[in-house]
């Protein structure tokens, strides 16, 4: 691959290694209008996202390494990664599906399996495949049994940054035998730039009225809880530091926002779920998805001690995550929508992260502009 620099500063040579017997790689999108996406074939990472700023100033909103080695070494290993083959948590690290008791996950936060283990889909070399300048497909094929799950799971991510400043990405995978599969992206974004210390100036709406409250592990009790008069409510909107230290139960237990919110779905397949935006910037992102859910992340348990791109440090609470996906432990709780696969079956998910300067809130269902 040619050496290349990148606008968020990076250099593609400071990517290039071999990990488990594969060649990892920086790719570079970009788009008409000079916005600009690379992505690491190690754990189908974002690495840089640059958007212009109310000022046409190019902007890097999502945090990251500036090399291979500081992402093989990361106290963050999610950063920008894809995480499967299930996102978020599943309870003691179990689960059974048709009568067959699944026991073995990697218990790897507290008492639960997280983001699909210890060497999750974060953790290893996807093959890529460049369509063209603003868009490549990335390729894994998970073994019946790695990490505990069933079935050998084919997946396919695909990344593409459209002239409109769209961040596009496509999920398809596909078993050869009954399995559970929940597939996110765990991007960090700053919209006031990554290095920025503190995103509790965001103003943050979320469509959705409920949410899935939690135990001291992270685990959701089981029902929806409304957010209305809570300091869980963003279908009106707030900015995310107003009431992050409030003396309330379930933010003391996610040390912050660390709850997936139940989106409000219409009839069509893909719609906007959340919308944020930085008053530094005048940066707006919206989350358009096909997902039921999408978990909002606060960075509460990041520290700092660590440089990231260009020597950028990233405190508590620097940066943010909106993770679309299906619902936390879903395999242990039969009223949830289901993320069981099973054979001749497609799991077909998108997300789209769309940027702008321009603004627009949720009120009673409909979009004001």
């Amino acid at each position: 691959m040619t050496d290349k620099n990148t606008l968020s500063g990076l250099n593609t040579s400071d990517f290039q290694k071999i990990v488990d017997g594969k060649e990892t790689n920086l790719y570079l999108l970009s788009n008409k209008g000079g916005a600009e996406i690379t992505v690491l074939n190690y754990g189908a990472k974002i690495v840089s996202l640059m958007i212009p700023d109310k000022n046409g100033i190019m902007t890097d909103v999502v945090t990251g390494h500036s090399c291979i080695d500081d992402y093989l070494a990361s106290e963050e290993p999610y950063f920008g990664a894809v995480c499967g083959r299930y996102g978020n948590r599943i309870a003691r690290g179990a689960f059974s599906l048709d009568g067959v008791v699944y026991d073995k996950l990697a218990v790897n936060n507290g008492p639960n399996s997280l983001h699909g283990g210890i060497k999750g889909f974060n953790s290893v070399v996807w093959d890529v495949e460049r369509v063209d300048e603003q868009t490549v497909i990335l390729r894994y094929t998970s073994q019946d049994g790695e990490e505990g799950f069933p079935g050998k799971l084919e997946t396919t991510v695909l990344y593409r940054l459209t002239d409109e400043n769209e961040l596009r990405i496509c999920y398809n995978a596909k078993t050869d035998k009954p399995t559970v599969v929940n597939l996110t992206n765990h991007s960090y974004f700053n919209l006031s730039g990554a290095g920025d210390p503190y995103i509790g100036d965001h103003r943050l709406e979320i469509n959705a009225n409920c949410y899935l409250p939690i135990d001291e592990t992270a685990i959701p009790y089981g029902p929806k809880e409304v957010t209305a008069d809570t300091p869980m409510d963003f279908f009106r909107p707030h900015t995310i530091g107003e009431r992050i230290d409030d003396d309330f139960e379930q933010l003391r237990f996610g040390n912050g926002y660390d709850h997936c919110y139940i989106l409000n779905k219409g009839m069509e397949r893909l719609s906007l779920g959340a919308s944020c935006s930085s008053p530094k910037t005048g940066i707006t992102m919206e989350t358009w998805t096909t997902e039921p859910g999408v978990q909002l992340y606060t960075g509460n348990w990041m520290t700092g001690n660590f440089a990231g791109k260009n020597g950028q440090r990233y405190p508590k609470r620097s940066a943010f995550c909106l993770e679309t996906q299906h619902y936390p432990d879903s395999p242990n709780k039969p009223g949830y929508p289901s993320t069981v696969l099973r054979p001749g079956n497609i799991f077909d998910s998108t997300t789209v992260y769309k940027f702008s300067t321009k603004r627009q809130f949720f009120n009673n269902n409909n979009l004001i502009f």
